[in-house]
């Protein structure tokens, strides 16, 4: 198979590259060059929000191609117009996000999907595209509109990825690696909410792995990715990171309210913590249906593994970088004696 990857050097578009190598696919990238790429792989440098540069693009064959960083509905209609007669499938990562509400558990694929003002949408088009853009409360649209972008572009020759949080080794947002990181480093640690409380994730391998046999066979439609839901709690998680170190960590579980009233931010000062009771509209973001993506061959693997070796690399390449997530130590110490002394037994 002859694979085309918009992005193809960070993290998840790295995994999939490695994937495609390992099954023997002609893979090109189509990036700006911004970071270092696989040696012998070609790669045409171009920015994706440039139609000048997708110009590059034209009279040339793939089988598929996989838009890895695809956010503004523009430039994925763009992509998909340039690729629509090289192409025989747009394959385009969106995300769970997309959905318009995830306040029920057991979102599946076929509930709506959001949606933006004009207003929104010409303000996400005017944050500047040069780096990495932060898009907030924007995304979610962003990412629905695409989808519906790329459908428009190539109809019923468009397989939409939705996933949650990916984790594993190259993650750039450090969202599971703190924990991982955390735990190792042993001590006290502050643990947020209920022990039992559910959580729902994806090693981006497993995801990788799972897209490149979809390319394969070229199937379309839409698929949630995520680990299946109700399955892995936070002790389990922490737990687990902690055989996996080796380390004398001990959990410390602060109450929803405690963390509220001090103004820890959920999900960045304590990656994959979201307020059960404060906030309703999120009450099925860790319980998302992926019963299709199982059925149509999505395999995980143990939860050890992908510890494991996101400690390695964050040990082998990153122990001496700031995390961009999680809590730094002098307030995490200082939550811990302020629980003790007003809350904590």
């Amino acid at each position: 198979m002859k694979l085309l990857i918009i992005g193809g050097t960070r993290f998840l578009g790295r995994h999939l590259l490695t994937a495609a190598l390992a099954r023997d696919h002609e893979v090109t990238l189509f990036n700006r060059g911004n970071y270092s790429a696989e040696p012998g792989v070609e790669t045409i440098h171009g920015d994706r929000h440039n139609d000048g540069d997708l110009v590059k693009l034209k009279d040339r064959r793939w089988d598929v191609v996989v838009d890895t960083c695809g956010h503004l509905p523009r430039s994925v209609r763009s992509a998909a117009e340039v690729l629509s007669g090289s192409v025989d499938v747009y394959v385009f990562i969106s995300s769970q996000n997309a959905y318009a509400s995830v306040s029920v558990p057991g979102v599946d694929e076929t509930f709506p999907r959001a949606t933006l003002t004009t207003e929104q949408l010409d303000q996400a088009n005017a944050i500047d595209t040069s780096g990495q853009p932060s898009y907030g409360a924007l995304y979610g649209g962003l990412k629905a509109l695409s989808e519906q972008a790329a459908e428009e572009a190539m109809p019923d020759r468009v397989l939409i990825v939705r996933p949650g949080l990916i984790v594993g080794p190259y993650d750039y947002t450090d969202r599971f690696t703190y924990w991982v990181a955390r735990v190792a480093r042993g001590g006290e640690v502050l643990a947020p909410g209920r022990p039992e409380r559910f959580v729902q994730f994806i090693d981006a391998r497993d995801l990788a792995e799972w897209i490149v046999s979809m390319a394969e066979r070229k199937a379309a439609g839409i698929y949630n990715t995520n680990y299946k839901p109700g399955q892995l709690t936070m002790q389990s998680v922490l737990e687990q990171c902690k055989v996996a170190s080796d380390s004398d960590a001990s959990f410390t579980w602060a109450s929803e309210d405690f963390l509220l009233r001090e103004n820890v931010s959920a999900w960045s000062a304590m990656p994959l913590w979201l307020p059960e009771e404060a906030a309703p509209h999120l009450k099925g973001f860790m319980f998302i249906n992926c019963d299709k993506a199982i059925a149509a061959g999505l395999r995980f693997r143990p939860l050890s593994e992908t510890i494991r070796d996101t400690l390695t690399w964050y040990q082998t390449t990153r122990s001496n970088d700031e995390l961009k997530a999680g809590i730094d130590s002098d307030k995490e110490q200082a939550l811990l004696r302020k629980w003790h002394e007003t809350e904590g037994s």
